[in-house]
């Protein structure tokens, strides 16, 4: 291979655009790196080191055959500064889901650029988007859209088991805020399925943090004779702060819901009881309710909550 491309795949982590190739090489060198083998197009204008192209897939386009990473720079490469990562790509940049190889690579651009879909690449035209903040952040190098609006255009496109979890993960995480998904989701007003979104961020802002908490607030703790729990709550004991998933401040009655594989650990299940046991003596009575029984009999959970909220509450 010419000396002067090779430099350049090199430089390029094996990608190089042909608008690089020609302020190095005449054309034809391009060309017969091509006829000979050493590189591929995988793009318009775009060629990636044929040594990185996986051969075992050679019924797929060329984008599908190279690893995921160079797919998504080669896209970007591709869209030449007018474009960034989106959707189910953004989220593998953010960390919040890995993408599996056989998934396209998504990515948005202004309504000016004139740029179209092709195999293994998903173009989105988003009108009034600029490629800088707020809109487009970098992202382990790479400009991708922000995670709130990131997590909203993806809610169609993923499993349903999946969708919930991203989100209530993202915002445990500390990756955004209730407030920013609420913000981003009125940016989105014809999303399908909007008004399971618009549920899910409302439970969040109230302070559920996993999809068993969401549940019971949907099933359990809400409605006729239920206090206001205060979700997330933080209480300081001594040099400690604790915070109780769902905490009746009037009766000092935390509520905690253990998952389905909550206490599989003998070392976890102590924890849990010396923390229960440090709250007792600040006053604070933990009630504690397993994922199954609170999925397969709600009613008799409901019941027993608020015996022990009325029995605290008449406490002299």
């Amino acid at each position: 291979m010419d000396a002067r491309l090779q430099s350049l795949l090199d430089r390029g982590g094996g990608l190089a655009t042909r608008r690089d190739v020609l302020r190095v090489a005449p054309p034809w060198t391009l060309q017969g790196a091509c006829r000979a083998g050493r590189v591929v197009r995988v793009l318009p204008e775009v060629y990636v080191d044929t040594a990185l192209v996986r051969d075992a897939h050679a019924d797929l386009p060329p984008l599908a055959r190279i690893e995921p990473e160079l797919a998504r720079r080669a896209a970007l490469a591709y869209a030449g500064g007018r474009g960034a990562l989106s959707r189910l790509s953004a989220l593998d940049v953010w960390g919040v889901r890995r993408q599996p190889p056989d998934e396209p690579v998504h990515i948005d651009l202004s309504t000016e650029a004139g740029m179209r879909s092709s195999p293994h690449l998903v173009v989105r035209h988003r009108p009034g988007l600029v490629i800088e903040p707020p809109h487009v952040v970098m992202r382990r190098g790479l400009p991708v859209a922000r995670l709130d609006r990131t997590l909203v255009d993806c809610w169609p496109l993923l499993p349903s088991v999946d969708r919930s979890s991203l989100l209530i993960r993202a915002v445990n995480d500390r990756l955004t805020t209730p407030q920013r998904l609420a913000a981003a989701l009125a940016e989105v007003p014809r999303l399908t399925d909007r008004a399971a979104v618009r549920g899910l961020v409302d439970r969040l802002a109230a302070g559920c943090r996993s999809p068993l908490e969401v549940w019971g607030h949907d099933h359990v703790f809400t409605g006729l004779g239920m206090p206001r729990f205060t979700r997330q709550a933080q209480v300081r004991v001594g040099a400690r702060t604790i915070y109780l998933d769902m905490f009746a401040e009037a009766e000092r009655v935390n509520i905690e819901l253990d998952g389905a594989t909550s206490h599989g650990d003998p070392a976890e299940r102590e924890i849990d009881l010396r923390r229960d046991a440090l709250l007792a003596t600040v006053g604070i009575l933990v009630v504690r309710f397993s994922h199954r029984r609170l999925t397969t009999d709600p009613a008799k959970v409901r019941q027993e909550t608020l015996a022990i909220l009325a029995n605290r509450h008449d406490r002299p």
